[in-house]
């Protein structure tokens, strides 16, 4: 499956911004992001990259599991009739800046293996989040 990010920008701190995550190219079969496990990354300069959050097929119960520094703030939601994943932020600070990618797994996910990256098969391009005044 292709995906594409988008939704980044400049906020300010305690602002929001909605990512999304769609499939680009064709919409055949196997490319319904529905048949996937979706889940959020982000890379800040110099860091490595982390999950920020992850859902499960709907299937698969859609289960959303998230990091610890975002619970609270992010949301992760699916709308299947636009094949489309979306991340919510809320409450934005500064340590939230980075690239932020989507990715997509054919696996179910669970608690030990959602944020590790090679969990994933296939990657977006990345949408740049900066939060500052």
């Amino acid at each position: 499956v292709q995906l594409q990010a988008s939704g980044g920008g400049l906020v300010q701190p305690g602002g929001s911004l909605r990512l999304s995550c769609a499939a680009s190219g064709s919409t055949a079969s196997g490319s319904t992001l529905d048949r996937h496990t979706i889940g959020w990354f982000r890379q800040a300069p110099g860091k490595e990259r982390e999950g920020v959050s992850c859902i499960a097929r709907s299937s698969g119960g859609g289960r959303t599991f998230y990091a610890g520094s975002v619970k609270g703030r992010f949301t992760i939601s699916r709308s299947n009739d636009k094949n489309t994943v979306y991340l919510q932020m809320n409450s934005l600070k500064p340590d939230d800046t980075a690239v932020y990618y989507c990715a997509a797994s054919s696996v179910s996910p669970i608690l030990s293996s959602w944020s590790t990256p090679t969990y994933y098969e296939s990657w977006g391009q990345g949408t740049l989040v900066t939060v500052s005044s």
